[in-house]
């Protein structure tokens, strides 16, 4: 299934992306994110917009696809990964087409220890 104009929907010719691997049902994009140049998205073939919605195949398929994003990333040597979906646009969401974000972590870098909550343990609600 393709959705008309969603940009990792390959039929549409609209990736500028270089697929880095494929499976049944997924292929690994590189972020394009400037400040998370080692970091790459688990994208399914099928058009579906969020993980609530994907199949059963899918999900079967989905543990090779991320074991596989692993053996890419490990030759980084990342002492630790971050991993997240933004569903929905309060959610985050900007492109709306199931993915998942996989972002290698080093130890110094910057935010080292700090995970998804981090932002939101910042501000407390109505202060």
């Amino acid at each position: 299934m393709t959705e008309p104009g969603c940009r990792f929907c390959r039929a549409n010719g609209l990736l500028s992306d270089s697929v880095i691997l494929e499976t049944r049902h997924f292929y690994l994009l590189p972020s394009l994110d400037p400040t998370l140049q080692r970091a790459g998205m688990i994208v399914p073939h099928r058009h579906s917009e969020n993980p609530f919605e994907m199949t059963p195949e899918e999900w079967a398929d989905f543990g090779p696809a991320l074991a596989a994003s692993r053996e890419h990333f490990a030759a980084l040597e990342p002492d630790g990964y971050t991993l997240g979906w933004n569903v929905g646009a309060v959610g985050g969401q900007n492109v709306f087409h199931t993915h998942l974000h996989i972002i290698p972590r080093f130890a110094g870098e910057p935010l080292e220890g700090k995970g998804i909550r981090y932002a939101f343990k910042q501000q407390r609600v109505g202060t």
